[in-house]
């Protein structure tokens, strides 16, 4: 891409996308003209309701699911604190511990934590130094207690895909061994567009969305609900999603989102294969470019678009700002937290020092990254390593 003559790269696609076009089409008539409200019994209002049951059968068929099991929301934090919320505490009366790993987004985390002001325990599992967690210790990690495990399908830092099939196929046989019901639960936020979305497959009771993740509109989520879970919901009010979720629906959004998410996963193994050989060619450039370069998460077990590397005795915000001044956009770790000065949980859970930690920068692609992006991202980054490495303020020993 250019602009006003300098080359900009986009390069941070794990914190959202653009907007597709065929997804922004698909939107306008909502906003001006089938405006009215799904839950109106007018000639409009059931316009926007065909609409709305219209693009739930979309999802389901990329879900493999029901379409009554679909569940729109106002974002993946939204779908993921209704999940493990709403199992908990419809579990209440059988249990109050949470299983869940040490490196879940701050959406789970968070939840976890204020459920534990509720009386709630959390196990909190830990990964390996690539970012993976033992199935076998989630496993083993269940209790006669346990009501929720929460396990994401893939970082939104490292990359590293967990092995949910596998995670839910033991902690089924926990459940069935004791006799009660365990939900599983996973965040799939990241998986859009690259990763299989089968909820039959996965084994999972629930599973979270969020459409700016796969160019879709921010402000939509998606979760999956099984039916037959239990299940308290997080807003109440006019009983929309079928009780589950209420609040006007977002026409105009969910049917963007969906645009979105059947052309994503159309796509998806064309855009795999696109973003891995970049990926793949990024991953072996830096240590030659960069001496001293530290990949974190799995060499391959890890998302097609996703590169995550530290390098030691720097600090990401100057890297970040470097390549900024350059026109290349990259971050440091999850959007949600890089306004934070305490090193990623995902990283120090994977075993590294908190100096080294600080100096993660994260890139992500996405389906319009080209090889001239990436020329000018492996061009230019090495020379903003060395300024910031000769300065006098450098020291190789930081670390």
């Amino acid at each position: 891409m250019e602009d006003s003559g300098q080359h900009t790269v986009y390069l941070d696609h794990a914190a959202t996308t653009p907007l597709r076009p065929e997804a922004l089409e698909a939107m306008l008539p909502y906003f001006t003209e089938v405006f009215g409200n799904p839950s109106s019994i007018h000639t409009m209002g059931q316009q926007a309701r065909k609409a709305l049951e219209a693009s739930r059968e979309v999802v389901a068929k990329v879900l493999d699911c029901r379409a009554s099991e679909v569940v729109f929301t106002g974002g993946g934090t939204e779908s993921d604190n209704a999940a493990v919320k709403g199992g908990a505490f419809a579990l209440k009366q059988t249990g109050n511990h949470i299983v869940t790993t040490a490196i879940e987004h701050h959406a789970v985390l968070h939840a976890c934590h204020q459920l534990e002001s509720f009386g709630f325990e959390t196990t909190y599992v830990p990964v390996d130094s690539d970012g993976l967690v033992d199935p076998e210790a989630v496993a083993a990690a269940v209790t006669d207690q346990t009501v929720v495990v929460s396990i994401m399908y893939a970082n939104n830092e490292i990359g590293s895909v967990q092995p949910i099939k596998e995670i839910s196929r033991l902690v089924r046989a926990r459940a069935e061994e004791m006799g009660r019901t365990i939900l599983i639960h996973t965040d799939a936020v990241q998986a859009a567009g690259y990763l299989n979305l089968s909820v039959k497959e996965l084994g999972v009771d629930m599973l979270s969305l969020s459409a700016h993740k796969f160019h879709g509109p921010k402000g939509v989520g998606i979760l999956y609900v099984k039916r037959g879970t239990p299940f308290v919901p997080l807003l109440m009010g006019g009983g929309q999603e079928r009780e589950r979720r209420s609040g006007t629906e977002n026409i105009a959004g969910i049917v963007g989102t969906v645009m979105a998410l059947k052309l994503a996963e159309q796509e998806r193994a064309a855009t795999s294969a696109h973003c891995r050989a970049l990926r793949d060619r990024i991953i072996a450039a830096i240590p030659e470019l960069v001496p001293g370069t530290v990949l974190n998460g799995h060499p391959n077990k890890r998302l097609d678009n996703n590169v995550n590397v530290c390098f030691p005795g720097l600090e990401a915000e100057p890297v970040l700002l470097g390549l900024d001044l350059k026109g290349v956009y990259a971050s440091s770790g999850s959007a949600c937290s890089t306004a934070s000065l305490e090193p990623s949980h995902v990283l120090t859970a994977i075993g590294l020092p908190a100096d080294i930690a600080r100096s993660s920068l994260r890139v992500t692609l996405g389906r319009e990254t080209t090889d001239e992006d990436i020329d000018y991202f492996l061009e230019t980054l090495p020379t903003v390593v060395k300024r910031l490495r000769e300065l006098p303020s450098f020291s190789p020993h930081r670390a």
